[in-house]
């Protein structure tokens, strides 16, 4: 019995453990797949309903089923356009340092049910990714809000996407460009936020300024909808950020944890900052706020910790707020949502911060090196996007002979006169 004890039980263990290890490495983890399953479903939740109520509640009412609509076709043709060749563009193995390719992917034929990325099926993350390509296109529709032609939305987004977000991809989570450098982009900051907000900056400039701007009649008819959105999105983000650890795992908690400090100092930076300027702290800028926080945690998530975090969400909230509300004013651009404001400035400083905010512990160079890195990523970035974006809005003009929607359809409204429907029946 003492021999059993002393030498056959841990050999049972240690054989057992090696097994159990082995098995983690090579075999479906089922706590992974639920938790990405869910962060897949917490992230589509974000446009639909969550981007599109948030958007649709700060346009007036005669224009906020053109945002629903906008939403809605972001959804179904870029899950389209990913899995026809969008996966195979931004994962395959076989590109360069800008994009991917693999002849393998199109149409996902390499996809069966065995079939596994890391521990969980390659559907599952495929799918997750699908719900990103999705939001990032959607996120630019709020720069040129009530004015653009629902088939020029469509060619400039639908290129855009193949020309930035794709290669963007690539770039920082495919094995590119700025995973050689050694660049930190957790969930987003440079493929989602700052390629999304950059392209909405020259999507608005080319369109040109909503009649009225500025001026007083250009206010959101819906507040309400603008902070069930919100909700929406900031609960939605935690599949957004903890989603991008790829499991269940401790660093999607820290992520999860960091995304919360982050948005909940921004809100009050964001209210603080409105109740000293114009003494009236707004549901609209409590709104706005937390999703300047968001933006900003999303490339620090999984690398940063509660001090940098709240370091993080109060910059960002003080910068996106002079963005938004001063910076667009001086330099005369009509961004009618504050895409560029909020997700452009607010990627920015968060992918600049990234290398300043890292906890101790984690893999990664840190310091001035590392904020120079992350300097670099932001620069091709912007400089990426905005070429992609220009190629865009000039194809969308000559394919759909012009990109603005003709005077009185303006003044009249683009839910009528592009979808040939009202929200609000008001004689009912």
């Amino acid at each position: 019995m003492k021999m059993l004890k002393a030498y056959i039980l841990p050999l049972i263990v240690l054989m057992m453990s090696s097994a159990y290890a082995h098995a983690g490495e090579d075999t479906l983890d089922t706590g992974d797949t639920a938790w990405m399953l869910t962060s897949t479903v917490l992230v589509l939740l974000m446009c639909l309903p969550g981007l599109a109520l948030f958007y649709g509640g700060l346009v007036r009412s005669k224009n906020v089923l053109s945002i629903f609509v906008q939403c809605f076709a972001m959804a179904g043709v870029m899950s389209i356009l990913w899995v026809v060749f969008g996966y195979a563009v931004a994962a395959g193995s076989g590109g360069c340092a800008y994009f991917g390719w693999d002849e393998s992917f199109l149409f996902l034929n390499h996809i069966q049910e065995s079939t596994l990325a890391g521990t969980m099926p390659e559907s599952v993350w495929v799918t997750f990714q699908m719900t990103f390509i999705i939001i990032s296109p959607a996120i630019i529709i709020g720069a040129f809000a009530e004015r653009m032609k629902f088939s020029a939305v469509l060619v400039f987004t639908v290129i855009w996407t193949v020309l930035s977000y794709l290669p963007m991809w690539h770039m920082a989570w495919g094995g590119g460009l700025f995973h050689h450098w050694g660049a930190i982009d957790f969930a987003g900051g440079n493929v989602v936020h700052i390629n999304a907000g950059i392209a909405g900056l020259v999507a608005c400039i080319f369109v040109g300024k909503r009649k009225g701007f500025p001026g007083p009649a250009l206010v959101p008819h819906n507040v309400p909808y603008v902070i069930a959105g919100a909700s929406l999105l900031w609960v939605g983000w935690f599949g957004f950020n903890a989603g991008s650890a790829g499991g269940a795992n401790g660093s999607a908690g820290m992520a999860m944890l960091t995304t919360q400090v982050a948005t909940a100092i921004a809100v009050v930076v964001w209210m603080a900052l409105e109740w000293i300027v114009s003494k009236k702290p707004t549901a609209v800028g409590a709104a706005t706020g937390a999703v300047a926080g968001l933006v900003a945690i999303t490339p620090a998530a999984g690398s940063t910790d509660v001090a940098g975090a709240l370091a993080i969400g109060a910059i960002s909230s003080g910068v996106c707020y002079f963005a938004a509300t001063k910076l667009k004013h001086a330099l005369g651009y009509d961004d009618s949502l504050d895409v560029f404001g909020v997700h452009g400035v607010g990627g920015i400083v968060g992918a600049l911060l990234t290398g300043v905010f890292i906890r101790e512990g984690y893999d990664a160079t840190g310091g001035l090196a590392q904020f120079l890195v992350q300097g670099k990523s932001v620069v091709v970035t912007i400089l990426w996007s905005g070429a992609a974006a220009t190629v865009a809005i000039m194809a969308a003009k000559l394919l759909c002979r012009g990109i603005r929607v003709e005077e009185d359809v303006e003044q009249g409204g683009l839910d009528r006169a592009e979808h040939g429907e009202e929200a609000y029946n008001w004689e009912a």
